[in-house]
């Protein structure tokens, strides 16, 4: 379906107010709803499942150390809006069809709070699982200032959920952010970015089917998938109109499989101030931005000399990344437009500082322990692409126990041809390095022969991150501190189709 860009102005999102005060501390309540919502001019409204029937949902912005409750709340139909396949772990024929549970992204949260995927819940708040504690879910925010976002977690079907709707931002902020002088509010904006494809008649379209379907199996989970359009927070292909100042956006990529390569037109640079997990140590002036599903980047964009002019947003990421088919120049090759034709307000007083926070450096020598961790690609019974970590799927024995308090290093070994962004839950990390290595010999003999030195991370990924890029032929470490808490999450690849098919682990920081 063909769609004139740039026709449908950008939705600022919507912040969440609290209802009340219990147990002192703010209480929210969000009620994910079926609706329909009109997401570009050209189409019918759309059916949509949304956090307060709202596609993205409402931003909830928090306080650093200031908790809060949410009560998450299901009135979703009991059938579901887009083709489930019953072959995949967790989505089986013997559980409901529709079933939520919300994972705050990035967030150092309880694991009864994770949103761990077997601890779902459905509109009539049927539960199941021993991980499932409630549906009031409380958030510490014991963290600097970042951006987060919440999203469904189902074991077996997140990757529709999301699809559907089920994603939004939670911002923390905190005392030293909020004293530096960056561009403010209504000139702070988050930008939810993702890809989506719809039929005739406007709705959703997911296939049913890989491009060879799958004999004995219908609906079949696909490998990945990569919609034709994209849409920002919840729109497709939206224009801004803007002042002649600094703007600040906090970009997320939401897509279930797309990565995004991002670059102005004019090759006007982004100065990136912050990433998955807040600020960096030193503002970042690039003009590209390489944004994997999950990866958040925190960008200033300065129109200030541009009056009269407009900037689109271009993407030129291959799909699959790296090694895929690039974007279609005319399509998703773009992704929205700023046109900077309104009158300058007040004087832009903001300006980026050249020292933005302090951050300390995880030494290797802190790690008391290093765990090789395979990512890996097989063929299931009906010769579907599996995708694994270390070789094992989600039900085998728990094998990743850190110590509650104690250093580790992660080294992914990618042994497939597609990136995989890795999003452990609970902890931030920083990336220590990456180095290739020879693929087809580790596979041959399990031993690792490196082929290259060890590259630092990019400059822009120098800060704390949740989520990585882990690239083939190359092996990704990355270092954290385990806690605070103790219990079960889990680990695992954010490419949503890859995530529902096996590429998720969980693990127990133990005592």
């Amino acid at each position: 379906m063909k769609l004139e860009k740039y026709v449908d102005s950008l939705p600022i999102l919507p912040v969440l107010q609290p209802t009340s005060m219990c147990d002192d501390k703010l209480y929210y309540e969000i009620t994910m709803r079926e609706c329909r919502q009109q997401l570009h001019r050209d189409l019918p409204p759309t059916t949509i499942w949304g956090y307060n029937g709202l596609y993205p949902g409402p931003t909830i912005k928090a306080h650093s150390n200031i908790p809060i409750l949410v009560c998450w709340k299901n009135e979703l139909p009991t059938t579901h809006l887009l083709p489930v396949d019953t072959t995949v772990h967790g989505a089986f024929s013997d559980v409901p069809q529709v079933r939520t549970v919300v994972h705050l992204h990035g967030a150092v949260t309880y694991d009864s709070s994770d949103g761990y995927p077997d601890a779902w819940f459905t509109n009539d708040f049927q539960t199941v699982g021993p991980a499932f504690e409630t549906k009031v879910y409380q958030y510490p925010n014991t963290q600097p200032a970042t951006n987060l976002w919440y999203h469904d977690h189902a074991i077996g079907i997140t990757r529709l959920n999301i699809y559907a709707g089920l994603a939004g931002f939670y911002e923390i902020h905190d005392q030293l952010e909020q004293s530096l002088p960056l561009p403010k509010e209504p000139y702070d904006i988050p930008l939810l970015v993702q890809d989506r494809s719809f039929n005739e008649d406007g709705s959703l379209y997911y296939p049913a089917q890989p491009e060879k379907p799958v004999e004995g199996v219908n609906p079949s989970v696909v490998a990945e998938f990569f919609g034709d359009t994209n849409l920002v927070n919840g729109k497709v292909w939206p224009y801004m109109e803007v002042e002649p100042k600094r703007y600040r956006f906090r970009i997320l990529n939401g897509s279930n499989g797309r990565t995004y390569c991002l670059s102005l037109s004019g090759a006007i640079p982004f100065v990136q101030i912050g990433t998955d997990q807040g600020l960096l140590e030193k503002p970042v002036i690039t003009k590209e931005l390489v944004i994997a599903p999950a990866e958040r980047v925190d960008v200033v964009i300065d129109f200030t000399s541009l009056a009269g002019h407009s900037l689109e947003l271009i993407n030129t990421a291959p799909a699959p990344f790296p090694n895929g088919d690039p974007p279609c120049e005319a399509t998703t090759g773009r992704v929205m437009k700023w046109i900077v034709n309104q009158p300058l307000h007040r004087k832009d007083c903001s300006y980026i500082p050249p020292c933005l926070t302090r951050i300390p450096v995880y030494q290797e020598s802190f790690a008391s322990r290093e765990r090789l961790l395979t990512l890996d690609m097989v063929k299931d019974r009906f010769d579907r692409e599996l995708h694994l970590l270390d070789n094992k799927t989600w039900s085998e024995p728990i094998s990743e126990l850190p110590e509650l308090g104690t250093f580790e290093i992660w080294s992914f070994i990618n042994t497939t041809g597609d990136m995989h962004p890795i999003h452990l839950h609970l902890v931030r990390f920083q990336v220590l390095d990456r180095q290739p290595y020879n693929t087809d010999y580790f596979k041959e003999t399990g031993i690792i022969q490196v082929s290259g030195s060890k590259r630092s991370p990019d400059l822009n990924e120098q800060g704390f991150k949740d989520t990585v890029r882990a690239n083939p032929d190359e092996i990704t470490r990355v270092i954290f501190w385990t806690g605070p808490y103790t219990g079960r999450y889990v680990w695992h690849c954010h490419i949503l189709e890859h995530e529902d098919y096996e590429m998720m682990r969980p693990y127990i920081v133990i005592q």
